[in-house]
């Protein structure tokens, strides 16, 4: 009767600490679920930050070049006399026009670019 006993005991106990061990599985399964989500909205959030400050960067190197742009057609139209910040625009604008063709000209990646050429259509 005593063995029985001891039997039941020991299968009583073995059946708590699988039952036991179950619910914790289950337990840690929710906790490393909450995680991955966690992390997931974690990384979201960092890429959109870094998406925003990106772009803040981008603003504000426009602006500085936008800035730096301002002054120096308001220092050249002082500086020369006769022409006015229309004149410095449209010589900018040229500029740049030809500093485009030399560098498409020179890209080893196109073969073939086809620009309407005039000076009318620079401006």
């Amino acid at each position: 009767m005593i063995s029985l006993n001891k039997r039941v005991k020991k299968r009583t106990k073995l059946h708590n600490d699988v039952v036991f061990a179950a619910q914790r599985l289950q337990l840690a399964s929710v906790y490393k679920g909450d995680a991955e989500k966690i992390l997931r909205v974690k990384r979201a959030e960092a890429e959109a930050e870094s998406m925003y400050l990106g772009g803040v960067g981008v603003a504000r190197q426009r602006q500085a070049i936008t800035d730096g742009l301002r002054e120096n057609i308001s220092d050249f139209s002082h500086k020369v006399q006769g022409t006015s910040d229309k004149e410095v625009m449209y010589l900018i604008m040229i500029t740049q026009y030809f500093d485009m063709i030399r560098d498409l000209c020179n890209s080893p990646k196109n073969t073939t670019v086809f620009i309407s050429h005039g000076p009318g259509l620079v401006m």
